[in-house]
């Protein structure tokens, strides 16, 4: 099947919502991130929602991060 939709794919097709429960929001520097815990105590960077673009040049989506 195949949709022709301006809408997003995330509002048609949600994420399990056990998903979400293992994200959170973090601030590190000053940047506001969307992390879910990996292995070895580490947290995957999932999303940046920070406005300014240094923090973009500093922190990226994959990238594993340590949270003290």
């Amino acid at each position: 099947m195949i949709l022709y939709t301006i809408v997003p794919e995330q509002m048609i097709y949600p994420m399990d919502e056990a998903v979400y429960t293992t994200q959170r929001v973090v601030n590190c520097n000053g940047a506001d991130l969307v992390v879910a815990m990996g292995p070895n105590q580490q947290y995957e960077i999932i999303r940046v929602m920070s406005t300014d673009p240094q923090h973009y040049l500093q922190y990226e989506p994959g990238q594993q991060i340590w949270i003290h």
